[in-house]
């Protein structure tokens, strides 16, 4: 479905991503992993559109996707659930939701999707007409992945889904993507926590210094990769079973 290849992305002199391969299969959830300034997000900036490659191609479904803006991205069926939520917290619950239908031709089914919704998500019926910003950060986080569903991807692109969220949240989160994954929703997933990104995904890719060092599915990786040399760079060998 998605096909990164050498994938380049520099901010004036800095090179933020060197030389990045990846690909997800439909149905799959895909895992991004690695120290801060790995090129992880850069990585999602460039396939939804928010930054332009310095090289590199990045196809979907066998169309380029480079020099696209993040608008014609989604309508053809990516959707990004970006770090730190981005909700509006000036705007009801309900009103950040409908924002999520804007690339749609039918938005007035929105009323009629938002059953299932609130069945995923019940907290969002509770504060339907309450300022967004007065939810806890599990619970926008919930909210941010449901505008993303509104836009019907099949890709969805998140983004640190976990970062700053108590125990209880990141278990829910994590529930919430292996009901999707059921469901047929291909997911690209970048997070922070590595050990459980390993064993929650298809494969997973570790990212270091803009390159991808590692990769394999969770059979190939649990209990054989060291995380914590393939972060620091220490060793890159893998370790025996």
């Amino acid at each position: 479905m998605l096909n990164v290849e050498r994938l380049m992305i520099r901010y004036g002199p800095i090179s933020a991503v060197r030389d990045v391969s990846l690909h997800v299969d439909a149905g799959e959830v895909v895992g991004v992993i690695g120290p801060n300034g790995a090129g992880k997000t850069s990585t999602l900036s460039a396939i939804f559109g928010l930054v332009r490659p310095a090289g590199g191609a990045i196809d979907f479904e066998g169309s380029s996707l480079v020099g696209l803006t993040p608008e014609s991205v989604v309508r053809k069926g990516i959707a990004l659930v970006p770090e730190g939520r981005h909700i509006f917290g000036t705007l009801t619950v309900g009103e950040n939701l409908l924002l999520g239908t804007t690339p749609r031709p039918d938005r007035r089914a929105f009323r009629d999707e938002l059953g299932d919704i609130f069945a995923r998500f019940p907290i969002l019926e509770t504060y339907f007409d309450s300022p967004a910003g007065r939810l806890s950060g599990g619970e926008q986080q919930q909210l941010a992945i449901a505008r993303a569903l509104l836009s019907r991807p099949r890709l969805l692109l998140l983004d640190e889904p976990s970062l700053g969220l108590a125990p209880l949240m990141v278990d829910l989160v994590f529930e919430i993507l292996g009901e999707l994954r059921d469901e047929g929703v291909t997911v690209l997933l970048v997070e922070q926590n590595a050990t459980r990104t390993v064993e929650f995904a298809d494969r997973t890719y570790v990212l270091r210094d803009g390159v991808v060092r590692h990769s394999g599915t969770r059979d190939e990786l649990v209990g054989r990769l060291d995380l914590a040399h393939a972060y620091l760079g220490v060793r890159e060998e893998v370790a025996e079973a």
